[in-house]
């Protein structure tokens, strides 16, 4: 950890003098406390990240763990480093991907990575560029990135020096690749990949060619497996190490197979390593290396990358505040923009869902849906900062229903995982929709809406048990950890949804469908507790029930991942008539603010993130946003390891403290309205796109006379004096203006 703690200082002592927002990025903010994000060099929304790998093995076992039980490549828990994974995931829950490990050694050549892994120090990481020093070897490795290529770059010791490309390791649950040498100084092959949280049918093929810039003296493969009769590579017994390929063939497979390369190398000589990725065909890998990185030119392309995340970071300028809170600012918005990424290569070509054809598109077509997630806020962020890529995402969703027959769940390289609840595309386009992002093939988005929101249960692959809930109105209990409450809300915000998007369209009757089946949740209201309550298939509450079971992610009867309390208050789409349950507005109030007092709320989890906004729906309590708020950004968000309060969630964590730091946060999605809170800076610029709004840049001011004014005393939006704690979308974009006065105590 004291590795840790100087690399965050070197890191941080330049944030003081900086000038561009790409400078406050911390990219190891989120790399402890399971927030699972990664240092990695990455471009915005880019298909390749090149990410140091350090989950798998240690000299001394204390961390020899199998890396399938990792969901991220890299934790700042540990420092024991077994090379560059290509193609990474960021701020998700399973494991995945991780695979491609490029490592550098000197001396003796091994291929086992317990003996050829080495410790590490003096850590830099700023986006689109990683770099450490291997201690037991003494080579300074670099890392960058393009959208769909990584390039490395190693400083080694004088004598011999190789580099290793293992291609049995990595983060992914299958296993299996295919190699072959091209030439002196290039291979090609492809690797398995997939069953993204043990889906079995999620498995899907990356294709590589990888060049060097020197020939090496002598190169050669390497495969790990039983002792088998004829057989070149094997276990040698009496040497103790595995028998090395050098001539025998210019191609391998296998589940443990490697390639090396042997070099006399100089003091301080440097040694460039590029690799291009396709989820198509090699021969596309190849022409995406050759288009983003024609030669060798390490500094060049790290400084591209830098220019691109500046570029999309300063679509908001932010004044005041402290440099953590910049930092954690900026880190956030870095964050957002990792996923989801690009998926087709340079022409155009991309893996259709669910299926062995290509498809070719003239856009971007976009990958890696984590929607129970991204639909809560990501969609809302995306179409007030980047609407032009918000328009590519949902239209790739739209393509995916027209090659698959059903919309994303939570897709991931053209395949279909079906992980968590719900069905999230709906609410994630409707946001965007009823924000005014209107140029999709809307015709076709409803049709798939409408086949998952009405097809049979057994029929089914969004909404399984849509049978119960279409006759019942909610979803009983018919096992006693089937998640059936956490299912039955998501069914319900999606329908209203549904239910205001088919009334826009003029579809009366669906809507009033859609409508009367978003108040079921009223079903599972139990006054004897306060809580939303499983329902068993008899109709009565399921007991013995403890609304807490589930806080520390244990299994809970009818919750996923949390409880009762997580849950009771995830109806935003009728939080006045969940009050009316509750026996009124002030029954309400006291009841959410227990919910803080008593330890029941999670900022981690998504379900309760809009939480502290609720209160804003009841004049006068509208301080206890501001309040909670603030104390959640203090304690949840920090710049450091663990500055992210859980899992990441493809960019979720980073784009409530977004909006929270802003002033302005999407309660309910899909609905227009933001409720407002106090901002932290003095000044936010943000750069609105005039081809969608025409207005142009929205500046949101706010007064902080002491370091405790969080209380707003009034708000002005273009001039004009606020009467409420809300503004739609559209007065937001129309603004120009937005200015808080604050104070140091609540304005009741």
């Amino acid at each position: 950890m004291k590795k840790q703690l100087l690399t965050l200082l070197l890191c941080g002592g330049s944030f003081a003098f900086a000038q561009q927002p790409v400078d406050y990025v911390n990219p190891f903010i989120g790399t402890s406390n399971f927030g699972t994000t990664n240092p990695g060099a990455v471009c915005p929304q880019g298909m390749m990240s090149v990410t140091p790998f350090n989950v798998m093995g240690s000299e001394t076992n204390e961390f020899d763990k199998d890396s399938r039980w990792w969901s991220t490549p890299y934790t700042s828990d540990n420092d024991f480093f077994t090379g560059y994974a290509h193609v990474n995931l960021s701020g998700v829950g399973c494991p995945e991907l991780g695979g491609l490990l490029l490592m550098p050694t000197s001396g003796e050549l091994k291929v086992d990575y317990h003996e050829y892994g080495s410790h590490y120090e003096k850590e830099v990481a700023h986006p689109g560029y990683y770099s450490n020093i291997l201690t037991k070897y003494n080579i300074k490795t670099e890392v960058t990135a393009t959208p769909r290529t990584g390039l490395s770059r190693f400083t080694f010791p004088k004598g011999q020096g190789n580099i290793l490309l293992n291609l049995g390791e990595g983060l992914t649950n299958e296993t299996g690749a295919t190699v072959r040498f091209v030439s002196d100084t290039e291979i090609e092959g492809s690797k398995l990949m997939g069953t993204f949280c043990y889906n079995p049918q999620a498995v899907f093929p990356i294709y590589f060619v990888m060049q060097v810039n020197k020939a090496p003296k002598e190169k050669g493969y390497w495969k790990k497996q039983r002792e088998m009769k004829g057989v070149e590579a094997q276990w040698d017994a009496d040497a103790g190490k595995y028998k090395l390929y050098t001539k025998y063939t210019r191609e391998i497979s296998g589940d443990d197979v490697g390639v090396w390369f042997k070099y006399d190398v100089a003091e301080q000589e440097q040694i460039e390593v590029k690799i291009g990725v396709s989820f198509v065909s090699i021969e596309n890998a190849r022409e995406n290396l050759k288009a983003e990185q024609p030669g060798f030119d390490f500094d060049k392309i790290a400084s591209a990358a830098r220019d691109k995340w500046n570029d999309d970071l300063s679509r908001i300028t932010v004044e005041g505040g402290t440099n953590d809170e910049k930092t954690i600012f900026y880190t956030g918005l870095y964050h957002l923009l990792i996923h989801p990424n690009i998926l087709q290569d340079v022409n155009g070509e991309y893996p259709k869902m669910e299926s062995l054809e290509v498809g070719k598109t003239s856009g971007n077509r976009y990958t890696v849906f984590s929607l129970w997630d991204t639909y809560r806020n990501v969609s809302s962020l995306m179409t007030l900062l980047y609407p032009d890529r918000q328009l590519d995402i949902i239209q790739t969703m739209i393509d995916m229903y027209k090659e698959n027959g059903w919309l994303p769940k939570w897709e991931l390289y053209g395949r279909e995982t079906f992980t968590m609840e719900g069905d999230p595309s709906i609410p994630y386009i409707v946001d965007a929709w009823m924000k005014g992002l209107r140029d999709f093939d809307t015709t076709t988005a409803y049709e798939a809406m409408r086949k998952g929101a009405t097809t049979p249960g057994e029929f089914n692959l969004l909404r399984p048990d849509a049978n119960d809930y279409f006759s019942l109105g909610y979803v009983p209990l018919r096992e006693q950890y089937d998640n059936s409450v956490s299912h039955a809300l998501e069914y319900y915000l999606a329908d209203w949804n549904l239910s205001q998007f088919a009334e826009a369209l003029g579809k009366k009757e669906d809507a009033k469908l859609f409508y009367d089946r978003s108040m079921g949740y009223k079903h599972y209201y139990c006054k004897d507790f306060g809580t939303l309550r499983p329902i068993l298939p008899d109709g009565k509450f399921y007991e013995p029930f403890d609304p807490k079971q589930g806080e520390n992610f244990e299994p809970s009867p009818g919750f996923h991942e949390g409880n009762a309390w997580n849950y009771t208050f995830y109806v935003p789409h009728d939080i006045k008539g969940l009050a009316k349950l509750m026996g009124g507005n002030k029954k309400f109030v006291n009841k959410l603010q227990g919910v803080f007092d008593d330890g029941n709320y999670d900022p981690a989890n998504e379900p309760d993130i809009a939480y502290p906004y609720l209160f804003s729906y009841f004049k006068g309590e509208e301080w206890r946003t501001q309040k909670e708020v603030h104390k959640i950004l203090k304690s949840g968000y920090h710049n450091a390891p663990n500055g992210v309060p859980g899992n990441e969630d493809a960019g979720t964590m980073s784009t409530w403290a977004i909006f929270s730091m802003m002033g302005f946060y999407p309660a309910c999605p899909g609905d227009a309205d933001y409720v407002l809170t106090s901002p932290v800076f003095d000044k936010i610029t943000i750069h609105l796109d005039k081809k969608y709004y025409p207005a142009g840049d929205l500046v949101i001011e706010a007064s902080h006379a002491t370091p405790e004014s969080i209380y707003i005393q009034s708000i002005q939006a273009g001039g004009k004096k606020l009467k409420g704690y809300t503004i739609s979308h559209q007065d937001l974009v129309k603004a120009g203006t937005l200015k808080f006065t604050l104070g140091d105590q609540p304005k009741k």
